[in-house]
């Protein structure tokens, strides 16, 4: 038997927070660069770190090692707990969400600094959200996916399906959404941009919010009571 809750699932890099600044920063610490956001869009997996042609040969050598990479993650993790910054609009959103009765909302994600949920925690303190308002937040390690995840938070709080919502922006979280029943909310100003979510994932442009802001504005009018 279904609740008669809605549901909202929001990943964090790329949909809540600029994490490609924080990356940004982060190779700068390391005498590294990353090259621009679009750019940045157009890489695909691992390449997505090591940058372009100009980059590629100084990024590889800084990465190459445990020691190199686990410093390179500790100063990630630095720059997320104390200066990486949720997009403009989001705090707005999430506040307006955890204020709604009836709908669930947290955070799904999967993130590569030490201690992830931690890190979370610190960043949204920053911006005067406590994550414990959260009904949940899920850390999932690199190698799982997000699917049955997506499943399992909409199971445990008995959600119809079609009060279900999910936020993304990459293919995984699309086919995730998709798969657990979700409605998604994709958006192209993350990980991966509009031309590669349309053309090649085959995400239709009407659900691919372009800004913050218009991820704010589709939210909040498909909860209007």
């Amino acid at each position: 038997m279904y609740s008669k809750d809605h549901l909202v699932i929001l990943d964090a890099d790329g949909t809540t927070i600029d994490a490609f600044s924080a990356i940004e920063r982060t190779f700068a610490c390391h005498n590294m660069n990353i090259g621009d956001l679009e750019r940045f869009q157009k890489r695909r997996h691992l390449f997505k770190y090591l940058g372009g042609i100009k980059e590629f040969p100084k990024n590889l050598k800084q990465q190459l090692g445990k020691q190199k990479r686990a410093k390179l993650i500790s100063t990630l993790t630095e720059i997320y707990r104390e200066e990486a910054r949720l997009y403009e609009d989001i705090v707005p959103l999430v506040e307006s969400l955890l204020g709604r009765n009836s709908l669930r909302v947290g955070l799904i994600t999967r993130n590569i600094t030490n201690d992830p949920t931690d890190t979370l925690r610190c960043l949204f303190k920053r911006h005067g959200i406590d994550v414990k308002e959260l009904d949940f937040l899920v850390h999932i390690p690199l190698k799982q996916a997000k699917l049955q995840h997506f499943r399992e938070v909409r199971n445990r709080y008995r959600i119809n399906p079609a009060k279900a919502y999910a936020c993304g922006d990459e293919k995984k979280d699309f086919e995730a959404a998709i798969g657990s029943g979700c409605h998604p909310f994709m958006v192209s100003y993350g990980f991966e941009d509009f031309d590669r979510l349309t053309m090649k994932i085959g995400v239709p442009p009407e659900i691919i919010s372009r800004s913050p802001s218009e991820l704010h504005e589709r939210i909040s009018h498909t909860l209007d009571p």
